[in-house]
């Protein structure tokens, strides 16, 4: 049954026990941090290109209207009225939900692990960025001393660095390889770091969260002022944001949108229910749901902008270098004298020289120069973050400079999302009284993030890289939409939309008006049921695979498309379902356990009556 949120004791029954925020300025930028993270770096700005676009804009605020904030809303509300983490919001509605809350307590735990990973490597590059020139501007040198790597010059330096000097891959996920210890040490430092931001919950990474929050944006401004005065930043952005209402036909598109709202948000994590709860009672959610929400996707559009400055200078250097290639190649077979043909006369001396002698200019097989063909080559995730944004960089006045910068701020994004993804973990595990009352927090702090360090040893190894795409693929999606989901239906049906609403109303003084009332009672269930189905159809038209950088493989340095093995297969489809897992288990122990006690009450009475005869 349900518990009655309404009285005023029941939320303010811990006040004095639990932690609160220094000011309100500290929690939204608590909650910012986590929210904006990575993803809206270098997935956001990819989405936007492929997808149309400035058209793209549209599916992406539909869904935000009408998935994202509402669900951000509902989010904040209980966290703020129970003042509990995860499990303790979902047990407290209902006994049965408590496997929601144990679902997100999981989902954290498992994101944790991998984006941490993430943050190794970011650790690691930035290092590597304190030299001049940087490692990865160029081949090296071979055992012999006398020519460049051959895998080095059969891809590029910066491909090499990556898989080679950084992540030493093997050519098969079977292959798990050795550790690599400069990538343990750089593990063991981000979890350092982790640590000594939380070791004392918000009090401690409130202090940090000034800076991990609002550095991000001085370094995009910064990026921003010089990407615009790069040549080619305005035909990155013109190709950004020229709508393709076309592509709007595709429900790829809006599955995307919708998908992209919910992740950015970090929804169903449990993090920001954790950061809610150190709220007082009376604070406005609603406003802050709205802020943050808008804050977020505000920010996605910003990187966009800075993103697609910086792709387009790569994209029209790497144009400018394929011309002046083939100028080369049509002064050496013609005799013509150096420095002849410029780049603007190149189209016309081809055009005619293909119209006088296309034999001899067929034979010089010259390369296809477009610039839309190099702008199409951006990429997202880490293929934005270590291969084309790197490559860019190279290219850049000062260099190095440009790199402590971009990697500090990529360091910076991860680390407040951390913040919320721990929270998600250790708020939970404080309020079942895991450890006695006595044992400092430190130490279920410590103890937490050891475990997470030794669960993510298997990221250092040669494979890790493989591994952390099937974490990044399966752990997560598939559960946050089904956790978020039971969320709105458990608060709006099981609990009760008018309860829930004279909760709101007695927080904020305003009671949620119809738009409020109409998306969580049928649009944003209707959305996630509709993401679920999508997103099952998906995964069941596409057998599981990934990409192997194999050096021997003839399409080098293309990556060879492979089948997960049988057994990676089966942990693929254990780690969709684990976490969802815990929601029927705990309401079938539930249901168990109530019908033990309804067995002894009757059975009880039965002993009385015997022995009193």
């Amino acid at each position: 049954m349900a518990h009655t949120l309404g009285s005023e004791p029941f939320a303010e029954d811990s006040e004095e026990e639990r932690p609160k925020w220094d000011n309100k300025f500290q929690y939204l930028l608590s909650c910012i941090g986590f929210a904006v993270g990575l993803g809206n770096i270098w997935r956001f700005p990819y989405l936007c290109q492929s997808h149309g676009g400035g058209a793209f804009l549209i599916p992406y605020f539909i869904a935000l209207v009408f998935e994202g904030i509402p669900l951000f809303h509902i989010e904040l509300a209980i966290g703020q009225r129970l003042r509990r983490g995860s499990i303790g919001v979902w047990t407290a509605i209902s006994p049965y939900l408590g496997g929601v809350g144990l679902g997100c307590f999981t989902v954290s735990f498992l994101v944790s692990l991998y984006y941490n990973t993430i943050l190794m490597w970011v650790l690691w590059y930035f290092l590597n960025s304190f030299q001049h020139p940087l490692p990865w501007s160029a081949c090296p040198l071979d055992l012999n001393r006398t020519g460049l790597v051959e895998e080095c010059q059969g891809s590029s330096s910066v491909s090499y660095f990556w898989y080679r000097q950084t992540l030493n891959i093997t050519a098969n996920i079977n292959d798990s390889g050795t550790v690599q210890w400069r990538l343990l040490i750089c593990l063991a430092t981000c979890w350092v770091i982790v640590y000594l931001c939380v070791i004392r919950g918000i009090e401690s990474s409130g202090k940090v969260i000034y800076f991990t929050a609002l550095f991000p944006y001085l370094v995009l401004t910064v990026f921003l002022i010089q990407g615009l005065t790069l040549p080619g930043a305005t035909e990155g952005l013109i190709y950004l944001f020229t709508p393709n209402m076309h592509t709007l036909q595709n429900p790829r598109v809006w599955l995307d949108a919708a998908t992209q709202i919910f992740f950015s948000l970090s929804l169903a994590f449990g993090g920001h229910i954790a950061f809610a709860s150190y709220n007082p009672p009376r604070n406005d959610c609603k406003k802050d749901a709205v802020t943050i929400a808008l804050v977020n996707s505000m920010t996605s559009l910003y990187a966009s902008v800075v993103v697609f400055s910086i792709v387009g200078f790569k994209a029209t250097n790497d144009y400018r270098h394929c011309l002046d290639r083939n100028i080369l190649s049509l002064i050496n077979a013609f005799d013509l004298p150096d420095q002849s043909v410029s780049r603007d006369d190149y189209l016309a001396l081809l055009t005619y020289l293909n119209a006088t002698q296309p034999a001899h200019v067929a034979q010089l097989q010259l390369k296809s120069c477009h610039l839309e063909d190099f702008l199409d080559k951006s990429a997202s995730g880490t293929g934005l973050a270590f291969i084309v944004f790197t490559e860019a960089i190279i290219h850049m006045p000062g260099a190095p400079g440009w790199a402590v910068l971009f990697f500090g701020m990529m360091f910076t994004l991860g680390l407040s999302s951390m913040f919320g993804n721990m929270e998600g973990v250790i708020t939970p595990l404080l309020d079942l009284g895991v450890l006695p009352r006595s044992v400092p927090k430190e130490v279920l702090t410590g103890v937490v993030c050891l475990v997470c360090f030794l669960s993510a040893l298997c990221f250092t190894l040669q494979s890790g890289n493989y591994w952390l795409e099937i974490f990044d693929n399966y752990a997560a999606s598939l559960n946050l939409i089904i956790f978020a989901f039971f969320e709105v239906i458990g608060v709006v049906y099981i609990y009760g939309m008018k309860r829930f609403c004279n909760d709101v109303e007695w927080m904020t003084g305003r009671r949620p008006g119809l738009y409020w009332q109409v998306t969580w009672k049928l649009v944003s269930p209707l959305l996630l049921l509709s993401i679920f189905v999508a997103y099952i159809m998906l995964l069941a038209q596409k057998t599981p695979s990934y990409r192997v950088w194999n050096p021997q493989d003839e399409h080098f340095p293309s990556r060879q498309e492979k089948l997960y093995p049988s057994w990676v297969q089966a942990t693929c489809v254990l780690l969709s379902f684990l976490p969802f897992l815990w929601v029927p288990a705990v309401a079938l122990a539930q249901l168990l356990a109530r019908r033990g006690r309804q067995k002894q009450q009757d059975v009880h009475p039965q002993l009385q009556d015997g022995c009193g005869c």
